[in-house]
């Protein structure tokens, strides 16, 4: 069921090319995370992950989390309320968005420190190239986790 209160029907249609765009960005850049932990994890001579289909396979699993994770939908009205906290640590919609932030963080420094290893041209070790790209895998789980859960939330909203 769509809302006419939805804020999608009510952008022009430049913003909503601009959001597309957008969209379409972020999962290009969880794409080149995904691809950039691969290759450092290649030059470990990790034979699981050195085929080019396990390369492939990181680069979409990168870019669904990007896609999904970074541009949350917001939470419904009653969650967006800016008073102060009287006490806890926050709302659900408040999680789903940390854990979407740590996500993109973690997946973030694994693709950093995958790239300055490869610029800086050392030598992979087993150990660390699986440290990196688990961190990168939770990572990027954590941000899908959290697109699927702020997505499910804002469907059921709609349908109250």
């Amino acid at each position: 069921m769509i809302k006419h209160s939805d804020p999608w029907h009510t952008r022009s249609a430049f913003s909503r090319w601009a959001h597309v765009l957008e969209r379409i960005g972020l999962a290009l850049t969880g794409a080149s995370c995904g691809l950039f932990v691969a290759a450092h994890v290649g030059r470990a001579d990790i034979d699981l992950i050195g085929s080019a289909a396990a390369v492939f396979a990181m680069m979409l699993y990168g870019a669904a989390g990007f896609y999904l994770g970074i541009d949350l939908p917001q939470a419904p009205a009653d969650h967006r309320m800016h008073l102060p906290l009287q006490h806890g640590l926050g709302s659900r919609a408040d999680i789903v968005e940390l854990l979407s932030a740590a996500g993109t963080f973690l997946a973030a420094v694994a693709a950093v420190v995958s790239v300055s290893s490869i610029v800086l041209d050392e030598t992979a070790r087993a150990g660390t190239a699986l440290l990196i790209s688990l961190s990168w895998a939770i990572g990027a789980t954590m941000q899908i986790a959290a697109g699927i859960i702020a997505r499910v939330k804002a469907e059921a909203s709609d349908k109250l």
